[in-house]
């Protein structure tokens, strides 16, 4: 029996108000995108051929689908607060959480993010790799994900979620495949393991943190031949490696290990801050949660240290984006709601970027973290990714906030257009 042939779909004209030349810095008066299958074909097209379908999306701006550099789908949403969901979920019900994540993520206009780094009981199941095959075979909506499998983390270190619980000895054991290794001959193996069953980047845990019971914020929790050799066995596969990292001397270590991006950098120097520019190592502030993170739940030494820590935080952002750091934009969703990418970007703009520099962190910048020459313009031959929101983003960059329409590779994913 011969296989049912589709027809293919006929070009579809976005037709708005305007569009952003997010290179430029320009606003193009009318927005005008012809989109075929998969790919923008035209900007301001002088033709369009026949049988094109237009949507009229009025009086919106059309920008380059956002990006989220910090993002862990499978916490939050629903129900996040129980300190028991750790051992009460299992990988499907935490799957479907993530799920439901993803599409409130692309719903708000986020079409590619990193999901970095699971840490929790799998079984050794990469849980956002399975996540991103279902995207992208349409199973569920949601956004284009760089997996980073499980983070990489000390015994006993900021990402081993027993130590956000204070679990006793024997509650939920986690393996080098889940990412908890110690020593250069671990590390090496469970970097060696996400890679294998399909990590896109490898997140490492460099240093302790701000909300976990490890010691003063910014303490190097892996050794120095330890973050070597995560790194070495990373850029041999020609994988990135995120980091997160707060303490500057930590910070330091990453940078000379080779680590290619800084998640937080919350207490860098500025001779640190020059060094990231000097080497072209990208930060992910997420400056947002040091003033929107709800810490009313959190034990009161926790709470005293944000009190000291997110205030420098927000003076170390402005100091990155005044020394030229590469930011990137990411939120570490759900320390903030996932979705809510657009107070992230106001923050951006509070602590000293321009609107569209800021922008550009979700798009330009973004893209070449990832390595993605294919997304975060609108341009001819790029990823028909492309969102609308009500208002000026060049002026009030809170517009990101009013998405109005969803296209992720050329299929819409929300429309919000008054129909005639």
């Amino acid at each position: 029996m011969a296989a049912r042939q589709v027809a293919p779909q006929p070009p579809v004209l976005l037709r708005a108000a305007r569009l952003l030349d997010i290179d430029k810095g320009e606003l193009v008066t009318p927005g005008e995108i012809l989109v075929t299958g998969e790919h923008i074909t035209e900007v301001s097209p002088a033709r369009v051929p026949d049988g094109t379908v237009v949507r009229d999306l009025g009086d919106v701006t059309l920008l380059p689908g956002l990006m989220d550099m910090e993002v862990n789908l499978f916490l939050g949403g629903p129900n996040h607060r129980s300190p028991l969901i750790p051992v009460q979920e299992d990988p499907a019900v935490r799957t479907l959480r993530a799920a439901a994540n993803a599409r409130r993520t692309l719903q708000r206009g986020y079409t590619t993010v990193r999901n970095l780094g699971l840490f929790v009981q799998t079984g050794g199941v990469l849980l956002d790799v399975a996540l991103k095959k279902a995207i992208d075979l349409g199973w569920v909506e949601g956004p284009r994900v760089v997996p980073a499998g499980h983070a990489i983390a000390p015994t006993g270190g900021h990402l081993d979620p027993t130590m956000f619980q204070g679990f006793a000895p024997g509650v939920l054991p986690l393996t080098v495949e889940e990412g908890i290794a110690n020593g250069v001959a671990e590390v090496r193996k469970a970097v060696r393991y996400q890679l294998k069953y399909g990590a896109k980047l490898i997140k490492v845990c460099a240093s302790n943190g701000v909300m976990s019971h490890t010691g003063p914020a910014g303490a190097q929790q892996y050794s120095d031949e330890e973050l070597r050799a995560i790194v070495d066995e990373a850029h041999r596969a020609g994988v990135k490696v995120a980091a997160h990292c707060m303490g500057d001397s930590a910070i330091r270590a990453a940078l000379d290990a080779g680590i290619d991006c800084i998640e937080h950098g919350f207490l860098a120097s500025d001779a640190t801050l020059d060094l990231m520019v000097e080497r072209g190592t990208f930060l992910v502030a997420t400056t947002y949660l040091t003033e929107g993170m709800n810490t009313d739940h959190a034990d009161p030494a926790l709470r005293a240290k944000a009190a000291d820590v997110f205030p420098r935080a927000r003076e170390s952002t402005t100091r990155a984006i005044r020394r030229g750091v590469k930011i990137a934009l990411g939120t570490d969703a759900p320390a903030i709601p996932h979705g809510k990418g657009a107070l992230e970007l106001s923050a951006l703009v509070d602590r000293g970027m321009s609107p569209l520099q800021a922008l550009r962190a979700a798009t330009t910048v973004a893209a070449e973290l990832i390595d993605a020459d294919d997304r975060g313009r609108l341009e001819p031959g790029l990823l028909a990714d492309i969102i609308a929101v009500t208002g000026d983003p060049l002026t009030d960059v809170s517009a990101t906030g009013r998405v109005s329409f969803v296209m992720k590779g050329g299929q819409v994913y929300r429309d919000d257009t008054p129909q005639p």
